[in-house]
């Protein structure tokens, strides 16, 4: 079990972003910054969790550039815009890593552990145990546990997930609920 109370400014945040940070395109990709819809109150508490967590990290398959439905500097506009967004409501995120790959099989590619795996290459304080994946899939469960850290599944595209569940530490029904508990805690 996750004991919100234990975690300090010592932990690390990853966080997935489509169904997480910004509404999900049903079986569909966000293209760009104009279909990119944050979902109600994520600024918000991007700004209180940024004031818990030493570094907070997005990790997100982009399948949509492996199709070629889109292009990797489509990707990196999207992504500054949204960094741009998160910035002027007082958030931070200190690193974006995504996998385009097409194969399942690729290191990088979640369930896959390969992105946090980059990040703790990119910075060496980040210690898997004390840090946590907040994830929409069952497959972000699954790079958390692959990665050894902590698990908060968010709601917000699956809410009728079956609970309790091994993979989940934490069920929420969205970001902004996450960051509110962990002002209580």
């Amino acid at each position: 079990m996750l004991d919100l109370s234990q975690i300090d400014n010592s932990w690390t945040l990853f966080l997935d972003r489509d169904g997480v940070i910004n509404h999900e395109k049903h079986q569909d990709y966000v293209y760009n910054y104009d279909e990119f819809r944050f979902y109600e109150g994520v600024p918000e508490a991007l700004k209180i969790l940024a004031a818990r967590f030493d570094r907070i990290i997005i990790t997100t398959n982009q399948r949509g550039v492996g199709k070629g439905l889109m292009t990797e500097a489509d990707l990196h506009q999207l992504h500054t815009l949204m960094l741009q967004d998160i910035t002027a409501a007082g958030g931070r995120i200190d690193k974006i890593y995504y996998c385009t790959s097409l194969d399942n099989n690729h290191p990088n590619r979640k369930p896959h552990p390969g992105m946090a795996f980059e990040a703790v290459k990119d910075f060496p304080v980040i210690e898997l145990p004390k840090s946590l994946i907040v994830g929409n899939n069952i497959s972000d469960m699954e790079f958390g546990r692959n990665a050894g850290m902590h698990t908060v599944f968010v709601k917000t595209t699956h809410p009728q997930q079956p609970l309790p569940n091994p993979l989940i530490d934490l069920a929420v029904m969205d970001l902004p609920e996450f960051a509110k508990a962990l002002q209580l805690a």
